[in-house]
């Protein structure tokens, strides 16, 4: 909207004059959040491998040959499983960062499929601190950010240090109308 004297502006930018997201220098979650992880995969799988072996040698019935003959393929694939999830977390839990500047916050996840999400600080509609039993122990946070007109979250920064999350949510509170002056 223009106001009198001011002259309709809508000049064309030039791809290569914008500013790369690539260069965005983005902020490690803690490495809590990769250890809490791990733990709750291991947590798991070592209720998973009890709860198998304690059918298997209960001694309360008889179980089927059939069941006998799988218990060795069923521990191997739980294993095999929780030490595929476990590399993976390994591996892409460091890969979830986030970047808070002055008109945007962006966040860069993604291990094989990487995605850059950026949402302009005017366009929150709201943000919410969340933490779980867990997070609770371990001292983390998740920061969902919710965009004005979304049904749910736009997206969220999971394993933030409390304090971390608490100052980044006033920063962006305090700074949801900087872009409208």
């Amino acid at each position: 909207m223009t106001t009198e004297g001011e002259a309709f502006s809508n000049t064309v930018v030039s791809a290569d004059q914008l500013p790369s997201l690539d260069t965005l220098v983005y902020e490690s979650l803690s490495p809590r959040y990769r250890t809490l992880n791990l733990a709750i995969a291991a947590a798991i799988f070592i209720t998973l491998l009890v709860v198998v072996n304690f059918i298997r040698f209960q001694p309360f019935a008889t179980l089927p040959e059939g069941l006998l003959f799988a218990w060795p393929f069923v521990t191997a694939g739980l294993l095999a499983l929780w030490g595929l999830l476990s590399v993976y977390h390994w591996l892409a839990d460091p890969m979830l960062q986030f970047s808070l500047r002055e008109q945007d916050l962006s966040v860069h996840k993604g291990l094989i499929f990487r995605s850059i999400t950026c949402q302009p600080v005017l366009r929150i509609q709201h943000i919410e601190l969340k933490r779980g039993p867990l997070e609770r122990l371990a001292g983390l946070s998740t920061l969902q950010v919710f965009s004005a007109g979304g049904a749910g979250h736009t997206f969220e920064i999971p394993g933030l240090p409390v304090s971390q999350a608490q100052k980044i949510r006033q920063f962006i509170l305090d700074h949801k109308d900087v872009g409208a002056r």
